[in-house]
């Protein structure tokens, strides 16, 4: 019965370091037994720690780690490591896994907060938050307040590192203290559903930052700091930067669709470094509105973040076959649409495709600027193309 199934389990209790309490189904793994409290304020990293080593090591079709609804669990850096007995495990996050408070609380690993490394077949649901409780760190940060004690490294919130087939539905993640999400030396990694959130005046807050990896999607997702995706205010979508410090990057077959940026800094960017070798090519930008976006198309190949301006190079990313298709809207700029190609390595097969743009002032219009760049441009053009032939 089930008081003698307690007394039974109280018992095996002081023979062991952990049990599984939940008897009622052996592939679910609740972090509540594991001793997590939830208040927001104890330590629960050890609690998720065990809840994970158990249901990884578990012989189940798809064990489940429960991370309930209406706690609020602090949690310090760490990593959620395979690989894992099964071929699937899902994380149930219905509650809040909140980060420590800045800084001085950081008692380990600065870069990462949440990682996830060499795991396949992972699944994350259950309309959770990741609270990346980030607001020290960005009143602290180098860019916004410079000085002795700035930090130039904050945390990335959720990374995903050697990882194959995941999947991430119905999660939040707001507050990072830097980059919001990492997907690194991964593959089949989709988003789906994902609302990432910060402040505008949040620095360095980017959405989703994908490196080294093939066939990520992000779908119907809401980023305010890929298709169907909402965007704004921020940065926008940036691919880069690349070649810092004279990397050689090869980074192709991008889709970016039915994206809205509202009020962005950017839309539709690539970045490179001058020193940067290699080459971007098969990108599709399409399905695109810009609403007051300040650079709605724009390729930098001058891209520099230092406070002295970057050396020049005779070294270049080569840009090639790069689609623009379908873009309407609103440039709070003069220049709508900028192509700022490396002079060492132009860029190639560019295309703009039924592009109209106006000023987001009435009564003012909007240009294109080229530079070192060739392509065509078909359908309406406004602002009128200023590609060169590639011929």
């Amino acid at each position: 019965d089930l008081v003698g199934s307690m007394c039974i389990l109280i018992l095996l209790s002081t023979l062991a370091t952990h049990i599984n309490v939940n008897a009622d189904d052996q592939n679910t793994f609740n972090v509540l037994n594991y001793g997590a409290v939830g208040n927001g304020n104890s330590d629960d990293s050890l609690a998720y720690a065990k809840a994970w080593n158990d249901a990884c090591k578990a012989n189940a079709q798809t064990p489940t780690m429960i991370i309930p609804k209406g706690k609020t669990f602090l949690v310090h850096p760490i990593t959620f490591s395979g690989p894992c007995k099964s071929s699937n495990i899902s994380i149930q996050l219905s509650g809040t896994i909140k980060a420590p408070d800045g800084p001085s609380a950081w008692t380990s690993e600065i870069g990462r907060w949440i990682a996830f490394g060499n795991i396949t077949g992972l699944n994350i649901n259950g309309r959770g938050l990741f609270d990346g409780n980030g607001q020290k760190w960005w009143d602290q940060s180098c860019k916004h307040h410079p000085g002795k004690d700035c930090s130039e490294r904050a945390p990335t919130a959720v990374s995903f590192i050697q990882c194959n087939n995941v999947h991430i539905n119905e999660i939040y993640v707001e507050r990072s203290p830097q980059v919001h999400i990492v997907v690194d030396y991964s593959q089949d990694v989709h988003f789906k559903s994902l609302i990432i959130d910060s402040p505008e005046t949040s620095p360095n807050t980017d959405g989703i930052h994908i490196a080294r990896s093939h066939d990520v999607s992000v779908h119907t997702s809401i980023i305010a700091a890929v298709t169907y995706v909402n965007c704004g205010p921020g940065h926008g979508i940036s691919i880069g930067s690349l070649g810092k410090n004279g990397e050689e990057v090869k980074v192709e077959n991008i889709t970016v669709r039915h994206v809205n940026f509202c009020k962005t800094t950017n839309g539709a960017r690539i970045k490179t470094w001058q020193a940067g070798k290699g080459q971007v090519q098969h990108v599709e930008f399409s399905y695109m509105n810009f609403t007051e976006v300040q650079n709605p198309i724009i390729i930098d190949q001058y891209y520099c973040d230092q406070k002295d301006v970057c050396a020049k190079t005779s070294t270049g990313v080569h840009i090639s076959d790069v689609r623009y298709l379908n873009a309407t809207g609103t440039s709070a700029t003069d220049v709508a649409i900028n192509l700022d190609c490396s002079n060492n390595v132009a860029c190639t097969d560019i295309k703009l495709e039924n592009i109209e743009l106006q000023s987001a002032t009435e009564g003012k219009g909007v240009l294109s600027s080229c530079k070192n760049a060739f392509g065509v441009a078909k359908g309406n053009c406004k602002p009128k193309s200023c590609l060169k032939s590639n011929s």
